[in-house]
């Protein structure tokens, strides 16, 4: 070795693996720190979608569409008037339910009458039985002396055997007359309340022409048109209420054992993306998964069975005051995270968890004003009845 040589000196190693080992090993207890604290909280899905009422509109009768008020992606009020059936053949019906019902008072009012008729005819039958029976007993006092005879006595006896039968068939008739209305008054009568609910059925038909909103939302699938004959049954239009949306999402199975009602949900939708987050809250767990409720549940009866995990669809509540501030659709995809650090809830209760009741009073004032043209009709005819009476010598 020349003196001018120097020994090799040892390479310097490299501090980039050690770094990269560092760095995996933090991020490996930062994970684990956030599982253990924060992430084996929450469950979270993307397969989340926007559900809600879809209020199908079909018509209560039959009839030609004249008018159509509302169209496609419009907002309509509830009681709005949508769809205009033809109503004539429907008044044409009202006013001879009405004209029936009239001539029915008048018949009822006559049977009364003649029940106060059938009581004067017995009362004048029984005047008649009275005069003949007492010719008879006369007559039979004057045998002894002679002083009528023997013709006379049989005549008498036919005239009180005829007043008699006269009384009995005028007895008969009253019974009749009060059969016909007894315990009942000409308001009360049965022909004049089944010619009232014939009145009330027309007034209905009637009203029936006219197809309201049962309640407000948008008008989505009109398929109605002018011109076209509808019957009771056939879809018109759906409407949708947007204001009482919610959220189906589809949890895996192996996601559900930490699920219970009342648990608090983030929930944020495509359609906004980071603009709008939801807040709402679980409100039940369906009992059963998609595939198990589907129109053609799967069958895995076959030898070549391969296990798929399932999903159950959990229903979401959305609050209403953010839903009103940024509304969402149908459909619309949504994902949706849930807080489970709250398990003191029940997974499925007995009891409802929210308001599901609906009702609508729209077709409450399809009978409005019936009661008073019935009371109209009645004394009216009823009046009329007891002055042309009252005229009578």
């Amino acid at each position: 070795m020349s003196a001018t040589e120097h020994p090799q000196q040892p390479a310097k190693r490299s501090k980039a693996p050690l770094i990269l080992l560092a760095v995996l090993l933090i991020a490996a207890v930062g994970v684990g720190v956030y599982h253990f604290t924060v992430g084996r909280f929450h469950v979270a899905t993307d397969d989340a979608y926007v559900n809600g009422n879809l209020v199908r509109l079909t018509p209560q009768v039959s009839g030609t569409v004249v008018a159509i008020g509302a169209d496609q992606t419009q907002f309509v009020n509830q009681g709005q008037l949508l769809v205009q059936l033809d109503p004539r053949d429907s008044e044409v019906a009202l006013a001879q339910a009405k004209a029936t019902l009239g001539q029915t008072v008048r018949q009822v009012a006559q049977l009364f009458a003649n029940e106060k008729r059938d009581e004067a005819v017995v009362a004048q039958q029984q005047t008649l039985l009275a005069q003949a029976s007492q010719d008879l007993a006369r007559d039979r006092s004057l045998v002894a002396v002679h002083g009528v005879s023997a013709e006379t006595i049989e005549h008498d006896q036919h005239a009180e055997r005829s007043a008699r039968a006269n009384l009995d068939q005028a007895q008969a008739t009253l019974a009749a007359s009060r059969a016909a209305t007894a315990n009942t008054t000409p308001e009360t009568h049965p022909q004049v309340l089944q010619a009232e609910a014939s009145l009330r059925n027309a007034w209905l038909a009637a009203a029936r022409t006219k197809v309201v909103a049962p309640v407000s939302g948008y008008i989505v699938r009109r398929s109605v048109q002018l011109g076209q004959q509808v019957t009771p049954g056939s879809e018109m239009l759906a409407i949708i209420p947007v204001d009482s949306m919610w959220i189906d999402a589809n949890f895996k199975e192996n996601q559900l054992a930490g699920l219970r009602i009342g648990q608090p949900v983030d929930v944020s939708a495509d359609m906004y993306g980071s603009h709008a987050e939801y807040h709402g809250k679980v409100l039940g767990l369906t009992a059963g998964t998609g595939s198990a409720l589907a129109v053609l549940p799967a069958q895995n009866a076959s030898g070549n069975w391969i296990k798929i995990v399932q999903r159950l669809p959990v229903r979401v509540g959305l609050d209403p005051q953010e839903l009103k501030a940024h509304p969402l659709f149908l459909g619309l995809s949504t994902k949706v995270d849930v807080d489970i650090h709250d398990g003191s809830g029940a997974s499925l209760s007995q009891q409802p968890v929210w308001q599901a009741g609906q009702d609508t009073p729209v077709y409450t004032s399809q009978v409005e004003g019936v009661d008073q043209a019935i009371q109209d009709i009645v004394a009216q005819n009823l009046g009329q009845q007891t002055a042309a009476a009252g005229a009578a010598p």
